[in-house]
């Protein structure tokens, strides 16, 4: 599973986010998920790390062990301004094409997009469950 995943993957601009993170034994998807704003301050203070970066790299965590999606797709909805499994799951398959379609254009990637209507309709169905499994937990 993805959850799992070590950080080793990631892009270039979280280099130091990556080594920081590794440095204190935070090396897999729901580590990050778990960080907290304060540990996020203190890794900022004392490296070169980027609060920003980190809290970006929580939301794709979060992101990624809600839904069990890939690295890339997480940080498309996120980038994309759907940054949480609650927006995902009041979206329509139309509509989350249509917002991670716009930020795909604006990167001129010029590849194959990675959200389709088949991914839209994974990411919408299971967004639902993981939001009705935390409704219960509640």
């Amino acid at each position: 599973m993805n959850r799992n995943k070590p950080l080793k993957d990631l892009p270039n601009h979280f280099s130091e986010e990556k080594k920081e993170l590794l440095a204190i034994g935070i090396d897999n998807w729901f580590s990050v998920r778990d960080l907290k704003d304060q540990q996020i301050f203190l890794i900022s203070r004392k490296s070169l790390a980027t609060i920003s970066n980190l809290k970006r790299l929580r939301g794709i965590a979060a992101l990624i062990c809600s839904i069990n999606i890939s690295q890339s797709q997480a940080a498309l909805l996120l980038h994309s301004g759907i940054a949480s499994v609650e927006v995902i799951a009041l979206l329509t398959p139309h509509e989350l094409i249509q917002k991670t379609g716009r930020f795909e254009r604006q990167l001129k990637a010029g590849t194959e997009p990675i959200l389709n209507y088949e991914v839209a309709n994974y990411l919408i169905k299971e967004a639902k469950k993981a939001r009705a499994n935390s409704e219960l937990t509640q």
